[in-house]
C-alpha cells in the first residue's frame, strides 16, 4: 500500500470511528515499532476491528481474508486498497502460495495483522487461538504486538444499531519471534499472545467496571 493511499484509509478509518460515537480508550500506542517486520496479533470480535487498529497503528499494514469476500463489493475494493491478501482455504496450492507473498512482504520490512481466533467471536469473549495462524510471525521472525480489543461487537453487532458503547484498544508489549528458539515457537508464541491479550482484556474490564 501507498503510503497516500494509507492515509486516505487511516482518515476514512478515523471517520468511521467519529460516526459512531463511541467513547475509545487507546494505550499503548508506543509499543509500536516504526519500522521493521511486524505482525499485530489481535483478538477478533467485530467488523469494526481493522478500523480499530488502523486509525492508531501509526504505519499501514496488510492482512490475510478468506476468498469469499472477493465478491463482496466494496469491502473487496478496500481489502486491496489495503494491501489484503485473498485465502483460498480449499486450494492448497494457493493457500501457500497467499501465506509466502505475506511472509515475503513481511520479511521486507511491512506489517501484517493476524486473527487467530479464526473468526469473529462475535462477544463470546477470547476465543481458542489457532496455531496455524502464527504462520506469519513465525517464519519471518517478525516482531509481534498482542493487540487487545474490547467492545467493539457492542458498537453496532450486538443490537444492530450504532451505540455509543465505550471501546477499549490496547497495544500490549511487543515480542521479539528472533528471541524465541524455532523449536519452541509454535506453542509458546500461541501461549504468549494469548495470556497479553487476555491480560490487557481482564485490565480493561477491571478498569471500566464492565
Amino acid at each position: 500500500m501507498s503510503f497516500c493511499m494509507y492515509k486516505i484509509a487511516e482518515m476514512w478509518a478515523k471517520g468511521i470511528i467519529v460516526l459512531t460515537k463511541c467513547a475509545l480508550t487507546v494505550n499503548g500506542k508506543e509499543h509500536i515499532p516504526r519500522k521493521g517486520p511486524l505482525c499485530f496479533v489481535s483478538n477478533h470480535g467485530s467488523i469494526f476491528d481493522i478500523a480499530l487498529i488502523l486509525a492508531h497503528a501509526g504505519r499501514p499494514f496488510g492482512f490475510i481474508a478468506k476468498k469469499e469476500l472477493i465478491l463482496v463489493p466494496f469491502i473487496n475494493m478496500w481489502i486491496s486498497l489495503l494491501g489484503g491478501l485473498f485465502l483460498d482455504r480449499k486450494n492448497i496450492k494457493k493457500a501457500v502460495h497467499t501465506i509466502n507473498k505475506g511472509i515475503t512482504y513481511i520479511q521486507d520490512g511491512g506489517a501484517m495483522i493476524i486473527f487467530p481466533e479464526g473468526h469473529r467471536s462475535r462477544g463470546q469473549g477470547l476465543l481458542p487461538f489457532k496455531a496455524g495462524a502464527f504462520k506469519l510471525a513465525t517464519q519471518s521472525d517478525a516482531v509481534i504486538v498482542p493487540v487487545a480489543i474490547a467492545g467493539s461487537y457492542d458498537i453496532f453487532e450486538k443490537t444492530k444499531l450504532v451505540q455509543k458503547v465505550p471501546v477499549g484498544l490496547i497495544f500490549a508489549s511487543p515480542i521479539a519471534v528472533a528471541d524465541i528458539p524455532r523449536e519452541d515457537r509454535k506453542q509458546r508464541l500461541v501461549d504468549r499472545v494469548y495470556t497479553a491479550i487476555a491480560d490487557e482484556l481482564a485490565r480493561y474490564a477491571r478498569q471500566t467496571n464492565i
